[in-house]
């Protein structure tokens, strides 16, 4: 079966916490892949470790660079079907599990057989103040 596969929708994750992300999307990104780090090696609840964690991200959020443990996708256009693009190419002997509240996609990836778990899934940082 290999490496269990968890996929974040970025956008999405961020959106989820009324930290102040609209103001800049890059750093709020860039603050949910430094959280999403240790996951990898600790998994999640029912996840046990280790995972391959992939973060998309779209829009102003785009082009921040992979670190261990995180593999960033930046979306050349919607970050929704970047996200069913990535269950899609890990096939169905794969475990995915992806973290998005956005009910269309979860129907999308659902459809491939993949696990849908929602943002408060994600250990997150407090933000600074």
């Amino acid at each position: 079966m290999g490496t269990p596969l968890l996929i974040v929708d970025g956008a999405n994750v961020v959106g989820a916490v009324p930290d102040g992300w609209w103001r800049d999307r890059a750093g709020a990104a860039l603050r949910l892949r430094d959280d999403l780090a240790p996951v990898a090696e600790a998994g999640l609840d029912d996840l046990p470790p280790p995972l391959e964690v992939v973060l998309v991200v779209e829009g102003a959020a785009g082009g921040i660079d992979t670190v261990p443990g995180v593999r960033v996708i930046t979306a050349p256009g919607s970050g929704d079907d970047a996200v069913v693009e990535v269950v899609r190419t890990a096939g169905a002997d794969r475990q995915c599990t992806v973290v998005t509240a956005d009910r269309g996609l979860r129907e999308r990836v659902g459809a491939l057989g993949a696990r849908v778990r929602g943002p408060q899934a994600i250990p997150r940082a407090r933000p600074e103040r």
